[in-house]
């Protein structure tokens, strides 16, 4: 019943990950509805977003297409001997924002998942183990999501790294109860890992 246009719009919006085929089609009409300026700035943006953004080969971070290397690696005031390894790039931007971390990164591309198709040697792993030994690293900090599929990849990558670098000190982001939440809301897995990490008052 739609005009075509409309509902290539609304099936292209549907792909995006969380946009359900209502919200899609909210967003396609408030285009359609908005001056033809917008859906052009829009379309642009996007065109221009593989042009203009690459990988950095060292870190696997995401970074402007003119530079060679990730700006969060070169900056000499970051302490090299240290690897924050997280599964995404923009994984990376929410750690950033804390201001509490003055090391390097390495993103992993994603985690161990069997049932998706994800198997370790798709991952950035053995990149990881390259930069331990040329870049003299002491710590690697694994901050991988708390999930399934995120502790799996957690303890692989320490095994792996306690095997080839018997020294290396291996840490991971503590986990615990979020401010403001009530124990009957937390799920089983954040107060186990609670309870594990409690502290000295």
């Amino acid at each position: 019943m739609l005009p075509s246009a409309l509902n290539d719009a609304i099936d292209a919006l549907g792909r995006l990950p969380g946009v359900g085929s209502r919200t899609a089609e909210r967003y396609a009409y408030y285009l359609l509805k908005s001056d033809a300026n917008v859906s052009a700035k829009v379309a642009d943006t996007l065109l221009k977003l593989h042009q203009n953004v690459r990988t950095c080969p060292v870190t696997f971070a995401i970074m402007d297409a003119s530079e060679d290397i990730s700006p969060l690696y070169v900056d000499p005031n970051r302490d090299k001997s240290t690897i924050l390894v997280v599964e995404e790039p923009l994984d990376i931007y929410a750690l950033e924002r804390t201001r509490s971390y003055h090391g390097v990164y390495h993103v992993l591309g994603g985690a161990i998942s069997p049932m998706d198709g994800i198997m370790p040697d798709q991952l950035h792993i053995k990149e990881l183990s390259k930069r331990v030994a040329d870049d003299a690293v002491s710590e690697v900090i694994i901050a991988t999501n708390p999930s399934v599929e995120g502790e799996s990849t957690a303890i692989l990558l320490e095994k792996l790294l306690h095997e080839t670098y018997p020294k290396l000190k291996i840490t991971r982001l503590a986990r615990g109860l979020p401010l403001g939440i009530s124990l009957e809301y937390a799920d089983q897995i954040t107060l186990t890992s609670a309870l594990d990490n409690r502290t000295n008052l």
